[in-house]
């Protein structure tokens, strides 16, 4: 029996994680956290019965403490940051699935990997903003990483027996957004139409990180730490069908990809069942059905948020969790009003450009740079607005 942490439980990946483990038979959720909604938590303790629940204030857990007691549940309740980190150390967890959205879930991750539990992760952000120590610390802890996002997973499986010198170039597909075809005037978009996604029911921020692209440009940064590549090597194409979820192409030539119909429940699955594969009810694939696979090159111009997370990982140091933190306070912005959709890439370029990055690589300046960014990029978004004017 494989007993999980499930972090973000009432997310849309943490959702759609205990939707798999409840087909499941030798899975036991231990733990769920959620930042705000304790109305899904409860019904989820109702459900799966978790020893250890963790809630974003302590307020809600004074009052979750007392339902908990009225309906004769015994469930430890930890809140806020340091719950986090006290629910991931818990002894009797072996797997953390860390669906956080954005780097609030950073500290519990490199937490879970010290008191060396495995971590399935969907937390794109924490990889990009302190992604070489955690894989570092993950290799002293003999801890596994195993990736959630279909694209990761995808990379991953066509990896299985490969040395990573032997890799050429990952393939690493992006349905595109609603955007990609798009020829009017990007700075007229409005937020109905950034929150259609032509393929995946996602949360709102990374929906928008879909529809400026900055989501793909995360996952490249994210591809280079988990397979240890450099960001040269990674290249991404549009691919609308979402069919062929990513590819790796060889030294000798080869090029293996991982095709399934677009479901996260099947990249979660094999995450928790890793090294098994395991009987689903996922429709299977109809290629004659599908009929076409369709690949394009991006256009960096388009989507600058692209151009900015190349650079960023070039760059190196801090520079990616600058890219992340000031990502987070635009796409807000953004859909709090504030701003334009096209104003997301304009705050993070001038974000990246003034900041002074420390020359020591560690958690510590990585959480700096985030805290840093954050601040300067909601003084920017402020500032602008006050005076009335445009982001150059």
């Amino acid at each position: 029996m494989k007993r999980i942490v499930v972090l973000g439980s009432s997310g849309s990946i943490g959702g759609q994680t205990l939707d798999v483990v409840s087909k499941l038979k030798n899975i036991s959720v231990v733990g769920l956290s959620v930042k705000k909604n304790i109305l899904v938590l409860k019904d989820q303790i109702k459900k799966f019965h978790p020893k250890y629940v963790c809630v974003g204030n302590f307020d809600d857990a004074k009052d979750l403490k007392i339902w908990l007691k009225r309906n004769n549940f015994k469930t430890t309740v930890f809140s806020g940051d340091k719950g986090l980190e006290e629910i991931v150390s818990v002894p009797n967890a072996d797997m953390i699935v860390a669906a956080i959205v954005g780097a609030a879930g950073l500290k519990s991750i490199f937490k879970a990997v010290k008191e060396k539990k495995d971590v399935a992760i969907a937390n794109k952000e924490v990889l990009v903003c302190a992604g070489l120590e955690l894989m570092e610390l993950s290799r002293k802890n003999g801890v596994k990483i195993l990736p959630v996002d279909s694209e990761h997973s995808a990379i991953f499986q066509c990896c299985c027996g490969a040395k990573k010198s032997q890799i050429k170039k990952i393939l690493l597909t992006a349905s595109g957004g609603p955007f990609y075809k798009y020829k009017k005037d990007f700075s007229k978009i409005t937020l109905e139409q950034a929150l259609v996604h032509p393929t995946w029911k996602m949360g709102k921020k990374i929906t928008v990180d879909s529809a400026t692209l900055m989501n793909k440009g995360l996952e490249a940064i994210e591809t280079s730490v988990l397979f240890g590549v450099p960001i040269e090597k990674v290249e991404i194409l549009i691919h609308p069908q979402s069919t062929v979820h990513s590819m790796v192409e060889f030294n000798d030539g080869a090029v293996i990809a991982q095709l399934s119909n677009p479901d996260m429940r099947l990249p979660i699955q094999y995450a928790l069942t890793y090294p098994e594969r395991v009987t689903s009810n996922i429709k299977s694939l109809d290629l004659v059905q599908l009929k076409k696979l369709e690949f394009f090159k991006p256009d960096f111009r388009k989507f600058p948020c692209l151009q900015l997370a190349y650079d960023c990982a070039k760059k190196g140091l801090q520079y990616p969790a600058v890219l992340n933190a000031s990502n987070e306070i635009a796409v807000s912005a953004f859909l709090n009003g504030k701003i334009k959709f096209t104003d997301i890439a304009r705050v993070v370029n001038n974000t990246v450009e003034a900041y002074s990055p420390s020359k020591r690589i560690s958690v510590r300046t990585s959480v700096n740079a985030d805290m840093w960014s954050r601040n300067f990029a909601i003084s920017l978004i402020d500032s602008k607005i006050s005076k009335g004017c445009g982001f150059s």
